[in-house]
């Protein structure tokens, strides 16, 4: 690994590759995507908006986590399937405690997960809650928690000290997803798994930005993780 080049490169892939075009604010396991020496991209995992992510599982709060970036360069030759594969065996290794990883397909971005399809991750269901809209810009509310405190949730503290036409906002929901590194539970995780979603007219739902190479024999391509 050349810490020089890592230096930048997870910023700079999210600012360039990933909608958002915004860093978590959580501190985060970055791994970075090589190509025959050129950098393609970054895979980060972290905390998440939830704090109570791991709950819902029965887990510490340091046995799971949220795959919360995946910024990848367009017209590369892996896969963006096979790049999240490895940054997973790469995760597992640096962080053995670990047992579950959650991640979110945001459906108004057109996106279904296709990619955790094609890695075998659980899929959960829908899942929606209200965002915050506040000097014009749509908010989670743990972003505004983060900012705040517990009054950047309430919407009569954000009217009073933050925007006086602060107010709530319906998003469409985002599909769940979950990848379970023990088989224990894995099997319990899909006693309550439903069906991949397909997009409508495919049987397949072949995945937006799951740009594969020019055949099935690719190399696995060069994978360096940091943490910040």
């Amino acid at each position: 690994m050349d810490s020089r080049i890592f230096q930048r490169p997870p910023k700079h892939a999210v600012l360039r590759w990933h909608y958002s075009r915004q860093m978590p604010a959580a501190k985060l396991v970055r791994i970075g995507v090589w190509e025959g020496g050129q950098f393609v991209g970054a895979i980060l995992y972290g905390s998440g908006a939830n704090r109570h992510l791991s709950r819902p599982f029965g887990l510490k709060p340091i046995e799971a986590c949220e795959l919360v970036r995946v910024a990848l360069a367009p017209g590369r030759q892996h896969p963006t399937s096979r790049c999240l594969a490895y940054s997973l065996k790469m995760l597992k290794r640096q962080s053995p405690g670990l047992q579950l990883v959650v991640s979110y397909a945001d459906t108004k971005e057109g996106h279904l997960g296709v990619i955790y399809q094609a890695t075998n991750w659980i899929f959960l269901g829908a899942s929606s809650q209200p965002y915050l809209k506040v000097r014009g810009k749509i908010e989670h509310p743990r972003s505004l928690y983060d900012r705040y405190g517990a009054g950047g949730q309430r919407i009569g503290w954000l009217r009073e000290h933050v925007d006086p036409h602060a107010r709530r906002v319906e998003m469409p929901a985002k599909l769940k997803y979950v990848f379970a590194f023990s088989k224990p539970l894995r099997h319990k995780l899909e006693a309550t798994a439903q069906p991949y979603p397909k997009r409508a007219g495919s049987s397949d739902g072949a995945a937006p930005g799951d740009q594969p190479g020019k055949d099935g024999s690719n190399p696995i391509p060069a994978l360096h993780s940091s943490h910040a």
